[in-house]
């Protein structure tokens, strides 16, 4: 993913008549893209990333669908804004990373 594909992401984001979107991305640079897209200042919008830790070419195993189905669920209620679903959570742009020791999305910032 260069910076290039996430102009092109962030072009069809604000061109898009939708307020709801929902972007499937890879995990190892999901929050970065987030980032970008939070940066660019799409008003109006409620953006979703979500991905797959296990890739679907594993098969059942994947948790992919699940993700998908999470990230359906949280486009639909969350507000305006950028946020990352994994795991039947969501996490905003900025609160998240990626935990390469456990294989899971955290909060920075836990409360």
């Amino acid at each position: 993913m260069t910076e290039a594909d996430r102009d092109i992401i962030v072009h069809n984001c604000r061109r898009s008549e939708a307020s709801k979107i929902l972007i499937t991305h890879g995990t190892d640079t999901m929050v970065t893209t987030a980032r970008y897209i939070a940066e660019a200042q799409i008003p109006d919008k409620t953006i979703v990333l979500t991905g797959a830790m296990i890739p679907y070419a594993f098969g059942n195993s994947s948790d992919g669908f699940f993700n998908l189905g999470s990230a359906l669920a949280f486009v639909q209620t969350l507000p305006f804004g950028v946020y990352v679903v994994m795991n039947g959570r969501y996490f905003d742009w900025n609160n998240v990373r990626k935990n390469t020791q456990t294989g899971n999305f955290e909060e920075l910032n836990e409360v």
